[in-house]
């Protein structure tokens, strides 16, 4: 092949090595604009697993970074006057320039051509003349916007501002320093590269930024490779004692907002994209070019495994696209989080800690646990301190109170919709299903949504309370409840809204029912998607009569026997749509700001408070976010939060979307529990009110991790609990846990214990456990000397 690279950064120069050394016949030329000794920043740092890729490929460029590279295991963060180490990290860095000059050299000695401070030729040149064109010319990609109608590109703009020195402070290992200013947080991500410095990045949200007079030099412009000399005079200032007087490097230093780059598609014909042209993910999960050499890994495999170049240009696609996305998840979880972290400025330290360590999600309580078993045991020692409990135990087995109830421990059985009921009358399958879910060992068992009124139904299989045959049936299975287990039962009452009259979900979701349709309402006269129905503009006597329909079947949930009541303000039903600008076009004092949007549906949560005993807390489930341009936001979803908590709401169950099937959310592992995170902090804790995080979690590491790190206060499962009626029964016995949080119901027993696997014959090394301590755990730091073990 005749391949072009436009960019010779690390990712385009590896990528020619890898083409190379598969078949030297390969005819590579590079265009790099800059010299070959120019370089911008400092370090580059790398996982074991890149590390693992790199050697398997080309032995003698692993071998040369071998040679350069600082290792440590360490990960130390100082927060407000408090120092903590987290071990069995696993980590390795080297200077960016002796990175560049290994390959440099390694392309030279295989025949690669490099023309440095050269501009490319044309891309629509280089594509008639050559087989392959690469595209690795960085962030601001000339040949991304010269096809951009083909590759889709969208750039995110962040909020916070970053600005990247070097120092000759040796860190001893990867180094957070998070400090509270007079402005506002601000902190240091750093890392050594070499016996001779370090590399940090100091960041802060722009707000701060400003008020700290570093946007002295926003309208200047300096010129490639020059540094903001005042940025340096201040942050040398700023930092002094965590610098200790050591100097700051400049290279191309200046300040910055950080972009998010996402691409459709990755090639078009014989251009393909790599490396930051391609996706980039925040510096605070890793390194862009850990992220092109793996690219580049992969696209030179595809090239050489299929027979033609569109299939191999479509099989890199479909190999690394996925891979990165999912990396971008978890970066912008981290960078969201660094965006707040201003939030987090009054947590425990410990607590800071754990919760700055799981950030992205991708690290969590058991693998910290398994890194450094003496941290973990210390946060949930913590944890139950503040809790005051008298014993540490796994997170979600910590008593809880929501308003005046005692539940045992913190799982919650999400609603479900069952679409099991006749006439909206509950029968034995309600019985089994959540009846189960109690022996199962969940603190608090939530029906699905029980509607106020017929009309007020999703479908014809939807169950109600608005009959006292209904309250009788329900009674049964809160009878059963408290009488078998020592789990709470709960009721989700709601109306449908605009989303009503349709088929049963398994027959059609959202679909208009063909015969027995009745008449549905809504805010405005808007239909949830294409297909459904229009609704009926609701008038002041509809909503008046919503209002006495919630109060009575609020009433008789407490008659039938429920412990809480939950009001549905979520998912596009009736409240949702009123709270949201999508749905709720009226020019009403029910309509317009978000104020006037708050009224009805508080309304109706007033009546609802009000018509039951003060024991009995009322809970409000939101959607926090409409995944819409114009719909509502987390920002909003902290007001409706802030509103419902001025009016009595014990505790706020955080979903999100469902209101428009024009949505589009981003799915993921625990994917709403940052809109918890946010409403937690910012109103849940200080009103001493509860917050519920929901969606997409499943195991108990996610639930422990997400209440340590103090993002919710209890979280609820439910296709969980689906797959596994007894779950958090099986999860305490994962846990080794046996207490009053998780007891098996007498019957059960027997099988408390944890089935035996496959037997082994392996003899473990007793006498050599003992001499070395089977507890102990090595930790590497790094110093000029080399690594050290502590």
């Amino acid at each position: 092949m005749r391949i072009a690279i436009v960019g010779g950064g690390p990712g385009g120069l590896y990528f020619a090595t890898l083409m190379k050394t598969l078949d030297p016949a390969h005819e590579i030329t590079v265009w790099e604009r800059n010299a070959p000794d120019d370089t911008f920043g400092f370090g580059v740092v790398f996982s074991d697993e890149t590390l693992g890729s790199i050697e398997g490929a080309d032995q003698v460029v692993h071998d040369r970074m071998e040679e350069q590279f600082a290792r440590w295991t360490d990960i130390d963060v100082e927060f407000d006057g408090h120092a903590f180490t987290v071990g069995g990290q696993g980590f390795a860095a080297m200077s960016r320039k002796d990175l560049l000059r290994i390959l440099q050299e390694r392309v030279a000695e295989l025949g690669v051509t490099v023309h440095f401070r050269t501009e490319a030729p044309d891309p629509d040149e280089l594509r008639a003349s050559y087989d392959l064109v690469l595209a690795a010319d960085g962030l601001n990609s000339a040949i991304r916007t010269k096809y951009a109608d083909k590759f889709g590109p969208a750039l995110d703009r962040r909020h916070n501002k970053y600005i990247w020195f070097g120092t000759d402070l040796v860190f001893e290992a990867f180094q957070f320093f998070v400090k509270q200013t007079q402005w506002g947080t601000m902190q240091i991500h750093g890392y050594p590269y070499s016996a001779q410095g370090s590399t940090f990045i100091v960041e802060m949200h722009e707000d701060v930024w400003r008020r700290a007079g570093l946007d002295r030099t926003e309208g200047d412009s300096f010129p490639p490779g020059a540094s903001d000399d005042y940025a340096v005079e201040r942050i040398a200032e700023i930092f002094a004692d965590e610098l200790r007087g050591h100097a700051i490097l400049t290279n191309n230093s200046k300040w910055l907002n950080f972009h998010t780059v996402r691409n459709e598609r990755w090639y078009d014909g014989n251009v393909v994209l790599l490396g930051d042209a391609a996706h980039t993910a925040h510096f605070s999960i890793g390194s862009g070019t850990k992220l092109a050499m793996e690219d580049a890994l992969a696209l030179a495999a595809c090239l050489h495994e299929h027979p033609t170049l569109e299939a191999a240009l479509e099989a890199y696609q479909s190999e690394r696209k996925p891979v990165v996305e999912s990396t971008q998840r978890a970066a912008q979880a981290s960078l969201e989080w660094f965006e707040d972290i201003g939030m987090y400025a009054g947590q425990d330290p410990a607590q800071f800690v754990f919760n700055l360590l799981t950030r992205s999600r991708r690290i969590t309580f058991e693998n910290l646990k398994e890194r450094d078993a003496q941290f973990a045991a210390r946060m949930e020692a913590e944890f139950a301190r503040h809790q005051g409990s008298p014993e540490p135990a796994p997170a979600m087995f910590q008593p809880i109170r929501i308003g005046e109830l005692e539940l045992k421990n913190r799982v919650v059985l999400s609603p479900m919709d069952m679409y099991s009921a006749t006439n909206g009358t509950p029968d034995d399958f309600h019985l089994v299903h959540l009846g189960s879910k109690a022996m199962g060992g969940a603190g608090l068992v939530m029906t699905e949504m029980t509607c106020v009124s017929p009309e007020g139904r999703i479908t014809p299989g939807c169950p109600g309370l608005w009959t006292d045959e209904q309250g009788a049936a329900w009674r049964k299975v809160t009878e059963f409840v408290h009488a078998r287990t020592t789990a709470k039962i709960g009721v989700q009452i709601g109306h449908s809204g605009r989303k009503g009259s349709t088929k049963l979900m398994r027959e059609g979701m959202d679909e208009p029912l063909e015969d027995g349709n009745w008449e549905v309402i809504g805010p405005s006269a808007l239909p949830y998607g294409p297909g459904c129905h229009v609704p009926r503009e609701a008038t002041r006597a509809d909503l008046d009569q919503i209002v006495t329909d919630f109060t009575a079947t609020a009433r008789r949930a407490v008659d039938a026997g429920f412990d809480l009541i939950e009001v549905h303000a979520a998912h596009g039903y009736l409240l949702s749509s009123f709270l949201s600008p999508v749905a709720n076009r009226r020019t009403d004092e029910y309509g317009g700001p978000l104020e006037n949007r708050l009224r009805f549906p508080l309304e109706v949560f007033d009546a609802v408070r009000g018509a039951v005993p003060t024991h009995v807390p009322v809970t409000v489930r939101i959607s926090a976010t409409d995944w819409l341009p114009d719909g509502n936001t987390g920002e909003d979803a902290v007001d409706i939060a802030r509103a419902f908590i001025e009016h009595g709401a014990a505790a706020i169950d955080v979903s999100s979307g469902q209101v428009s099937k024009d949505e589009k959310p981003a799915f993921g592992r625990s994917y709403q529990t940052p809109f918890a995170d946010k409403i937690r902090h910012r109103v849940g804790e200080p009103a001493g009110a509860k917050v519920i995080a929901v969606g997409a979690i499943s195991s108990y590491d996610d639930v422990n991790s997400i209440l340590l790190a103090g993002r919710a206060d209890l979280c609820a499962l439910g296709r969980t609990h689906l797959y596994d009626p007894n779950w958090t029964l099986h999860a305490a016995a994962e846990q080794d846990y046996r207490g009053p949080a998780a007891q098996w119901p007498t019957q059960w027993a027997a099988g408390r214990r944890k089935p035996p696997t496959s037997r082994t014959d392996k003899i473990p090394p007793r006498l050599q456990l003992l001499r070395e301590g089977a507890d102990d755990q090595i930790q590497l730091r790094w110093t000029p000397s080399g690594v050290v073990p502590t």
